[in-house]
């Protein structure tokens, strides 16, 4: 058993509060650091944070890069090292600014908490993200069961993770009243959706075709007219569990009148129906950057795109192609191939031309336009 520090526990407990009340961190973040920091910990067997010394620093560093994964049997990635190191360098220099701290070690000592350039690049270098496509998610969909309540809870969950690109906590928090259908819209309040950066905004159904919005629909009508629900009842209920008589085993038997507390339900459903349908497991991000690739080959205009980014909860264009819309690689070398085309060299002049007035129009003259 780890040895407690009490002093350590102090001290992190008000760099938790820091980080929640003065950098506004998510809890994702808070618990990210608080895994670095343990991590570190138990490294130093529970050492006091005011022994600290440089070489603490670069032995754990050194033991960090040694390490292997418990669940995949390989060393940790690069990027998870540096997300560590980071995450103590940021710790170190504030806890370097803090009564009692202060003289035992200098803001720079947190400074050997890093990786050298080149493997720092390798970590914060950007790869593929891997998204489905809708034709994979049409056949997820196709294959899932539809007979009792949870099986057609679970179908409309990603159903409406495509139609709206919502990210999972929002779905999880969603209630009846943020849907309308007959405008097609899901209402982000941040009020009670949590949205990310506690942002508000509208998203229309994207016009993805195939059978999302049927099965959407149809879910909620189940909803408030064969359960009776109403409109501050949860879009996406959590399961029911009870010990049922006969097995003395608690069980599923139905919906409970409840939201989820947190996405992990939602995670599952997506890695067992995307295995289900044959399919290797995409999580329920990555379908928003299915329809940043979607909305790149459907939009026509500037105007068209800058829409179709808002409606993903993003404030500029930049952010959703920076984020979402790198082009796949075999998408690449066609769209290479096909620039010796004279139509498409016409078109691409065209497309340009209509980007670079639109920016200029509303960005004024500045060749690097705020987003």
């Amino acid at each position: 058993m780890r040895k407690v520090c009490p002093q350590n526990e102090r001290i992190k407990r008000e760099y938790f509060t820091y980080l929640k009340e003065a950098k506004r961190a998510s809890e994702a973040a808070v618990d990210k650091a608080a895994a670095a920091i343990a991590r570190f910990e138990e490294y130093t067997k529970g050492g006091d944070f005011k022994r600290f010394h440089i070489r603490q620093a670069t032995a754990f560093k050194a033991k960090l890069e040694a390490t292997t994964s418990e669940r995949s049997g390989r060393p940790l990635s690069l990027a998870t090292v540096h997300q560590t190191l980071a995450a103590l360098r940021a710790f170190f220099v504030w806890l370097a600014g803090q009564p009692g701290y202060r003289s035992k070690f200098t803001y720079a000592d947190a400074d050997y908490f890093n990786l050298t350039e080149g493997k720092r690049r390798i970590a914060t270098s950007s790869r593929d993200s891997v998204a489905p496509t809708l034709e994979q998610i049409e056949r997820v969909l196709a294959v899932m069961p539809n007979d009792t309540a949870i099986e057609k809870r679970d179908r409309a969950v990603i159903a409406f993770a495509i139609l709206t690109g919502a990210r999972d906590g929002a779905i999880a928090s969603a209630k009846l009243k943020h849907v309308d259908l007959k405008l097609g819209r899901f209402r982000q309040d941040a009020r009670e959706v949590k949205t990310k950066f506690s942002k508000s905004f509208d998203t229309t159904f994207f016009p993805v075709g195939g059978s999302a919005r049927e099965i959407v629909s149809d879910w909620i009508a189940f909803l408030r007219q064969d359960q009776s629900w109403g409109d501050d009842d949860p879009l996406f209920p959590a399961s029911r569990v009870e010990q049922v008589p006969a097995t003395k085993q608690f069980e599923v038997v139905g919906l409970d009148r409840k939201h989820w507390s947190d996405a992990a339900p939602i995670r599952r459903i997506f890695h067992e129906n995307f295995e289900r349908a044959g399919l290797p497991y995409f999580n329920p991000h990555s379908f928003r950057k299915t329809l940043a690739v979607f909305g790149e080959r459907i939009c026509r205009t500037p105007e068209d795109f800058k829409a179709w980014s808002q409606n993903l909860g993003h404030d500029g264009v930049l952010t959703t192609l920076q984020s979402y819309g790198t082009i796949p690689a075999h998408r690449q070398a066609e769209i290479i191939a096909n620039l010796g085309n004279p139509n498409d060299q016409e078109a691409m002049k065209a497309k340009l031309g209509q980007f670079v007035e639109h920016f200029l129009r509303n960005q004024g003259s500045s060749p690097n336009p705020s987003i």
